[in-house]
């Protein structure tokens, strides 16, 4: 680790021990999330009995809001008070959530853990990806976003996989989320120690920053300087900046149809008959293919640019869901799995890195807590959606829906959306692999 008092540098290389570090943060931050895919939705059918599908996505839907809401603020917390005590934060909510989630009596207990979490991960996991913008600077930011989204959903599909193994051998509760304590203590142990703040990052780029970010060509609508309100940011992110606004619904969708995966698919593969064990490896395949693909989508987004990819990977995740719906058994369900996982790994990042390409460096922190505001709120919208069209027809027809309401979304990208990336800027960054000091 490079001595306080080290020359700031912007860039992979010159960062890449904080980078790492970072990388392996997120992966705890996704692995607390993870304990939860597998196990919870077959507890609330199995232990709590509750009745319906739209009562038993609620812990989605506090989850979402909860995460939707934290993430509007977080970027602005960090803006203003610094990346490190924003994350430190993160992780204090988190500690709670396994012991919740291990000793609670009622489903509203499970409910409350779920806001807990939603704070951690809106607080964390938002931090861990403005800290990596921040390192890499403007040339790297889908590979910075690929690491980032490839360790969080890697671990999701590691601890998804992990908690259904538990859970066949040892019961739902509470061996699975023994898993959880140790994601949040070594996640808050490692951030109190090691992290080190990059808010000297974002004031070096700042001073070095003489000429308008790569979108302003296209999105002349944004003013690239540090004199935006949060108000303006909003405006711009949701609807004033076309480019923005169609990353902040593609990203909606996006969760939208990731909260429907995460409460029905465990129950639509164990209606089946499937075993829990088997059901855990389903559930962790589209994660895990989301995770390892991003290695490669992140980076090559720098290379090809932002908004084909977008819309191909939402395209390919609506063919997922598709044959997921229509499947009868485990070979089938496991392509559609795949299709979904890798169709998200094409957009998933990809976005993040739209919005790192027209933000400045100065409001980006709030751009990005805008932008995952309507992100995350698509778990909640998602949840409510699927719940109720299960309830009311079935399992089958809310993925159908779900599948129709993605594709749609990759239209709107193809329309709407103009080239952040554009094929100057990527030329430059092949020219130049390290930021200027």
């Amino acid at each position: 680790m490079p001595p306080e008092h080290a020359p700031v540098r912007l860039g992979l290389r010159d960062n890449l021990p904080q980078f790492a570090l970072l990388v392996g943060v997120n992966a705890l931050v996704g692995g607390l999330v993870g304990q939860e895919r597998t196990v919870l939705p077959l507890l609330a059918e199995q232990e709590f009995a509750l009745p319906g599908y739209t009562a038993m996505l609620t812990f989605i839907v506090a989850f979402g809001i909860t995460k939707a809401i934290v993430n509007s603020v977080a970027g602005a917390l960090a803006d203003r008070f610094g990346r490190k005590p924003v994350l430190l934060a993160g992780w204090l909510f988190g500690l709670p959530v396994p012991l919740l989630l291990i000793w609670a009596p009622t489903w509203g207990w499970v409910v409350v853990a779920n806001v807990l979490l939603g704070v951690n991960q809106g607080l964390a996991w938002s931090v861990t990806v403005i800290m990596k913008i921040d390192l890499v600077g403007p040339q790297k930011r889908g590979t910075a976003m690929g690491f980032n989204e490839a360790a969080g959903y890697g671990a999701v599909a590691l601890a998804a996989w992990t908690t259904g193994l538990l859970a066949e051998s040892l019961g739902l509760r509470p061996a699975p989320f023994f898993l959880g304590l140790a994601f949040a203590g070594l996640g808050l142990g490692l951030s109190a120690v090691f992290v080190r703040e990059t808010a000297g990052h974002v004031a070096h780029e700042v001073a070095a920053r003489s000429r308008p970010a790569p979108g302003a060509t296209h999105d002349s609508t944004v003013r690239h300087d540090g004199n935006l309100t949060g108000r303006q940011v909003f405006a711009l992110t949701t609807w004033r900046n076309r480019s923005l606004s169609a990353a902040s619904q593609a990203g909606l969708v996006n969760n939208l149809n990731e909260g429907m995966a995460w409460g029905l698919f465990p129950v639509y593969f164990a209606l089946a008959g499937l075993d829990i064990g088997t059901v855990g490896l389903l559930v962790a395949i589209a994660p895990a293919v989301w995770g390892a693909g991003q290695l490669l989508t992140g980076a090559l987004s720098d290379r090809i640019g932002r908004k084909g990819l977008i819309a191909a990977g939402q395209l390919t995740e609506a063919v997922g869901l598709l044959v997921v719906a229509v499947g009868d058994r485990f070979g089938v369900w496991a392509v559609g799995s795949a299709l979904f996982g890798a169709g998200t790994a094409m957009a998933y990042p990809t976005l993040i890195a739209v919005i790192g390409d027209v933000a400045h460096p100065s409001w980006r922190g709030t751009a990005v807590g805008v932008y995952r505001l309507w992100r995350d709120l698509g778990f909640a919208v998602g949840a409510v959606l699927a719940g109720t069209l299960a309830d009311r027809y079935s399992l089958t027809t809310a993925i159908l829906v779900v599948a129709a309401i993605t594709a749609t979304s990759g239209l709107d990208v193809a329309v709407r959306m103009r080239e952040t990336h554009p094929p100057s800027v990527r030329t430059t960054s092949a020219r130049a692999p390290r930021a200027p000091d």
